[in-house]
């Protein structure tokens, strides 16, 4: 019997370990998070993130990052039940959270007390760092 690596650990159920490679070859990933070559193909026309490199023989090589959005697609569509377009607009919303530049919404009140304790403690952070000079 092997032994795990140090860091490695058991997958859980349902759960798809993507190996450490730079490159997988549309049939690789096709296994990995079984689906189709062609569904793969169609995804690549309606998810804009989804954009695998060309070797030049043409083949698709898609990165880490391709196959992890493909996984989080698949489970949009078949495990949430969204549609196409529902999990573009779920996936383009997902990109503008993180892109937010704060941790926290301020819009419609929520957030407001976060925002008031954070520019207090800026505030605090400023009369210390003015009496030292």
């Amino acid at each position: 019997m092997h032994k795990l690596a140090k860091n490695a650990r058991k997958p859980a159920a349902g759960e798809v370990i993507i190996p450490d490679k730079l490159y997988f070859r549309i049939g690789e990933v096709s296994r990995l998070c079984g689906l189709p070559s062609y569904v793969l193909r169609f995804w690549e026309t309606e998810f804009p993130q989804l954009k695998p490199s060309k070797s030049g023989t043409g083949q698709r090589m898609y990165r880490k990052l391709d196959v992890e959005s493909v996984l989080r697609i698949k489970n949009l569509l078949y495990d949430q039940g969204f549609t196409i377009a529902g999990a573009r607009q779920h996936l383009r919303s997902e990109v503008k959270r993180k892109q937010s530049p704060l941790p926290f919404a301020v819009s419609n009140g929520a957030g407001k007390s976060e925002l008031k304790q954070l520019r207090q403690g800026l505030r605090e952070i400023l009369g210390i760092l003015s009496a030292r000079h």
